[in-house]
């Protein structure tokens, strides 16, 4: 820790007139892997709410964020937007004028002492012990402790670097089959155990890649390349993700050609050496902003999330949203934006993306004792759990005619054979209007969530939780657990998102 203290950075990403915002370098302490040493806090928008925290910024000389007015695409597709757009949002909801839901202050108490007591439950008073978020704590469902097990059967020739890879491999391949797989499928293990949703997805995707799904090589099955993915098909990945006209699973289409259009992917060799996914390790390691100080390397996290967005950027579908011709992936046009031509109305999320950056940083750091700067750039995830949990505790409230617009989606799609049809809920398709805002304003809530947790808990600045960490212990898991509260037939979320297996 204190690695490039005392070296500050001028950087900033500034907007437009009508819908100025200024991102200041940030800094976090508390983090498990940063070099970063003041702590992390949401920076009011000129003019908006002063009980919003203040960003402070030291330390490591971050890669600076493209400026929107020469490159807005770049701009866009860059992690810094995904926190420095959704705030004109956030400023909405504290004012209550979004557009799609009415916004109870009152109710935010609520939501932070029910994380709180979460967090406390499961590990009071070792809060220290709390993992931060990522895919690695999924393969553990029932405490079986998989990737270690698997691991251990390696040979010892296999080093450091290799097992990172194949890691790597393996996390990257299981996140972005990780989209909401609906409420009906499950999976089932060779010893009886069943696991749905996001554990299931995992247990699914490890059992797949040790059995040699995704290797093109007959002597090493536990590794994922190009050629293996190109050969992938609907039938093949059904069959692994034991899907059935009883056990039907959201998006499989979707999710397969995700993974396809992954193997082409992956013949761009100058992040993918040798057309792996773990071999973006090689390549931060020898990319000219990692530092290596004495036994320290330190690599960026913009230079991890640059490599995702264009190593990954060929697997999106083209239908989504594009500005001067380029894909932005997974961000959308808001109603609750400033008034303003362009790009200027869409707000990033890149949700896949931060997953998987939040999932590589852990074998990285576990296994090749990598030291990321720039975690705290990463935001709360956007996804229906987070962003259930302050519908369901009344923080939103969908308003009228978007509940009836949602009502309607449900029940007509409710007649398609094998569709859910119980615990009616609003439904909508991930680029509705409704949706969109929903996840904008979750991630504001979320860094507001963060300073409010941390105050409940009586930690120290020392001590503190970081955004991760809240996320593993507190919001992800409360969001799930109110669910099967109000909901106990589906355990389905208060508003479901007609999902085509590539966006959640």
């Amino acid at each position: 820790m204190g690695l490039f203290k005392g070296k500050s950075s001028s950087r900033n990403s500034s907007v437009s007139s009508e819908g100025t915002s200024t991102l200041s370098k940030i800094g976090r302490k508390g983090s498990q892997t940063s070099v970063l040493s003041t702590p992390t806090h949401l920076s009011p928008m000129p003019g908006s709410n002063p009980s919003l925290p203040t960003i402070h910024s030291e330390s490591f000389d971050l890669p600076p964020a493209p400026d929107p007015q020469n490159d807005a695409s770049g701009y866009l597709r860059s992690i810094y937007a995904v926190r420095d757009r959704s705030r004109f949002v956030l400023e909405a909801a504290l004012k209550d004028r979004l557009t799609n839901f009415s916004v109870d202050m009152s109710k935010f108490s609520v939501v932070a002492e029910y994380v709180v007591s979460i967090i406390k439950r499961d590990y009071a008073p070792d809060y220290h012990s709390i993992p931060p978020h990522g895919r690695w704590q999924h393969f553990e469902v029932g405490g079986a402790p998989r990737i270690d097990q698997m691991m251990e059967a390696w040979p010892k020739s296999v080093d450091n670097a290799e097992r990172t890879r194949r890691l790597l491999d393996l996390f990257l391949v299981s996140v972005l089959l990780d989209a909401g797989a609906g409420t009906k499928w499950q999976y089932k293990t060779a010893n009886g155990r069943i696991y749905r949703r996001s554990e299931g997805l995992a247990v699914a995707s490890l059992e797949m890649f040790k059995q040699g799904l995704f290797s093109s090589d007959p002597d090493q099955k536990e590794q994922v390349d190009g050629e293996a993915l190109k050969k992938l098909t609907v039938e093949s990945l059904a069959n692994g993700l034991q899907v059935s006209a009883e056990n039907p699973i959201a998006g499989l289409e979707g999710r397969a050609s995700l993974l396809i259009k992954l193997g082409n992917a992956l013949d761009n060799v100058d992040i993918f050496v040798g057309h792996r996914p773990g071999n973006i390790l090689d390549y931060l390691l020898r990319h000219p902003s990692t530092k290596h100080i004495e036994s320290n390397t330190v690599v960026a996290v913009p230079t991890l999330w640059t490599a995702l967005m264009d190593g990954l950027a060929p697997i999106w579908p083209e239908s989504r949203t594009q500005f001067d011709g380029i894909s932005l992936g997974d961000a959308w046009s808001c109603s609750s934006m400033p008034p303003a031509p362009g790009w200027e109305r869409i707000v990033p999320f890149h949700k896949l993306t931060q997953w998987l950056t939040y999932s590589l940083l852990v074998p990285m750091t576990k296994i090749m004792g990598i030291t990321f700067a720039g975690e705290e750039l990463l935001t709360g995830l956007p996804e229906y759990r987070n962003g259930g949990l302050l519908i369901d505790l009344g923080l939103l409230t969908l308003k009228g005619p978007q509940m009836e617009r949602g009502l309607q989606k449900y029940h007509d799609n409710a007649k398609i054979a094998g569709q859910p049809n119980m615990e009616v809920v609003p439904m909508f398709t991930p680029d509705d209007d409704v949706i969109v805002e929903w996840r904008a304003v979750t991630i504001g809530f979320l860094d507001m969530l963060l300073e409010e947790v941390n105050k409940l808990l009586g930690l120290s600045p020392a001590d503190r939780l970081s955004l991760a960490q809240m996320l593993e212990a507190g919001t992800w898991k409360a969001g799930r657990e109110i669910a099967e509260v109000s909901r106990p037939n589906t355990k389905e979320p208060p508003i479901m998102i007609l999902s085509d297996g590539t966006v959640f």
